[in-house]
């Protein structure tokens, strides 16, 4: 995913928002923008004080006078609305993204994930912001989890809101991609904890994921901000792995006990399923599932443009994907992560 001159210089001068800006995202999004732009004003929006005043020990406001931290929740939009003043770009990351949690308080998922997106899109349409990125997940795919419900949900409230501008912007696009490498929650911090007891658990041996780096999801949301025109979900092409490798990686020759699959967990994540498979298009590095009713007119402009259709029945599963990270590659990964303080962090 290289960048081009145009993506270079898009976010110079220019005021940037990131909802949920204190999370691992958050955090290396923020990190990547100061690096590479000149930015007008990086808005750093989340609920969470503490992780505000630990961020900006990190990235302290004399050495980066372009940042700032808005206290605030996604369910406020009145809140909203003053933090999107002047704003061009939004990046809307927020969500309870736990699937237990959300089992246990479906409540508090909808208000954050459904509602909360609602009143991102509201706050955008009435700032009049250019254009805005929602992260989704591969658990919004055929969803058999209330999470993954809610962000199915959200995905259509963003490809639905294009309609709902009035006019051409602001633009609402949504990435999804799949499990975020080592990131907090995931399953090889898991696993290095578990190694000091001699033991790890797996739920069952079958098991595959999507993995993407963290900087690797950034850059593909810097890469659609720049190339959508509004109305798509953006998926990449990247990577699966075997559980059992990932254990391998992590500590070799160490007993594995299964403990039977969870409530809400699925063998194999899917990122675009069969029945979405007759509007999405194929680019060289990542895919574009195109809203249904848009299929006739840009998805032939864009096959014009070099996209190929995806073939009736295609499915982007983490258990048939033609690209799997060896046990080399993912010790590699673990390796470095434990190198750069990444788990300890996070």
């Amino acid at each position: 995913m290289t960048s081009t001159l145009q993506e270079k210089n898009m976010f110079d001068g220019t005021s940037v928002a990131i909802t949920g800006g204190t999370g691992s995202f958050g955090k290396k999004f923020v990190e990547t923008l100061l690096t590479r732009y000149r930015l007008h004003r990086l808005i750093v929006f989340s609920r969470d004080e503490l992780k505000q005043y630990e961020m900006s020990r990190i990235f302290p406001n004399n050495a980066y006078p372009a940042l700032r931290y808005f206290i605030g929740d996604v369910r406020d939009p009145d809140r909203l609305y003053e933090a999107f003043r002047g704003v061009d770009y939004v990046i809307h990351a927020a969500a309870i993204k736990q699937v237990p949690a959300a089992e246990y308080n479906p409540f508090e998922a909808i208000k954050t994930n459904v509602l909360g997106a609602q009143n991102v899109i509201r706050a955008c349409i009435e700032r009049g912001v250019k254009r805005v990125i929602a992260l989704s997940t591969d658990k919004a795919a055929a969803p058999i989890n209330l999470y993954g419900a809610t962000k199915l949900c959200s995905d259509k409230l963003f490809v639905a809101a294009n309609s709902m501008s009035g006019g051409p912007e602001p633009r609402f696009s949504v990435v999804r991609y799949g499990n975020v490498f080592g990131s907090r929650g995931s399953v090889v911090p898991l696993f290095l904890k578990q190694r000091k007891s001699g033991s790890l658990t797996i739920t069952d041996e079958r098991m595959t994921r999507f993995s993407i780096t963290l900087q690797a999801g950034v850059d593909f949301v810097i890469k659609t901000m720049e190339i959508m025109n509004g109305g798509g979900i953006y998926v990449p092409k990247i990577p699966s792995y075997r559980i059992t490798d990932v254990a391998e990686a992590v500590s070799p020759n160490v007993p594995v006990n299964k403990i039977g699959i969870r409530a809400g967990e699925k063998l194999h994540e899917v990122m675009i399923p069969e029945d979405e498979s007759w509007h999405t298009l194929e680019f060289d590095d990542y895919y574009v599932i195109l809203p249904s009713d848009q299929w006739s007119t840009r998805g032939k402009i864009m096959m014009k443009k070099g996209a190929k259709a995806c073939s009736p029945g295609f499915v982007y599963s983490s258990g048939t994907n033609d690209w799997f990270l060896s046990v080399d590659e993912l010790r590699s990964m673990v390796r470095q992560g434990e190198t750069e303080g990444v788990y300890s962090v996070l």
